[in-house]
């Protein structure tokens, strides 16, 4: 059976992602699928559809950026990296404000944009509430987290020292979205070194 990766994208973004991208042309020669869905908008649909292709496509690893980390987190008993994780949606989304927004990237579905409401900081308030609940040393031993030095739109770290420690934390020199560098020199091999 072929083995796949699941990567699942920031806000805003759609699984037609440069990250993804590259991430699919580097390992699909390498006999390795790389899964990227658009991630639905709302929180708690896009959870229980991640819980559900998990469910489906048995991937041998997880990797999520920002808001995908925030979900990744919570796909428990598989590996997984987190890069720049946002585990505080709601409160960023509540801080930048209400209101239309574009999609950064291309959608399957057509959507150019889309809409930051009261309901969708409540989504992120409620699933937040699911953040680090019941790890165990074996879960710390399956999650990895990816934290860019000049990352000025989030800082996780401390979140994620408190609850998986300092084993597999590893810091970057880079911002919050990741560039070609950054992947080939970072992500890529710690997939590699995973799977």
């Amino acid at each position: 059976m072929q083995k796949k990766i699941l990567y699942i994208h920031g806000f805003a973004s759609a699984g037609s992602s440069g990250t993804a991208t590259q991430l699919r042309n580097h390992f699909y020669p390498k006999g390795v699928a790389v899964i990227s869905p658009d991630v639905p908008l709302k929180p708690l649909d896009a959870i229980a559809f991640l819980k559900e292709l998990v469910l489906k496509e048995q991937p041998v690893l997880i990797v999520g950026t920002s808001m995908g980390a925030l979900y990744a987190e919570q796909l428990r008993g598989i590996p997984r990296i987190l890069v720049n994780p946002s585990f505080h949606m709601a409160r960023s989304l509540t801080f930048k404000g209400f209101g239309k927004r574009e999609f950064f990237n291309k959608r399957l579905d057509g959507a150019k944009t889309f809409l930051v409401d009261k309901q969708m900081v409540e989504e992120f308030r409620q699933l937040e509430k699911n953040s680090f609940q019941g790890i165990t040393d074996e879960e710390k031993a399956l999650v990895y987290g990816l934290f860019g030095t000049q990352d000025k739109t989030v800082n996780c770290q401390s979140d994620y020292k408190n609850n998986y420690g300092d084993a597999h934390f590893q810091l970057f020199e880079g911002e919050h979205r990741l560039n070609g560098h950054i992947l080939d020199k970072v992500v890529v091999p710690l997939i590699e070194t995973i799977i």
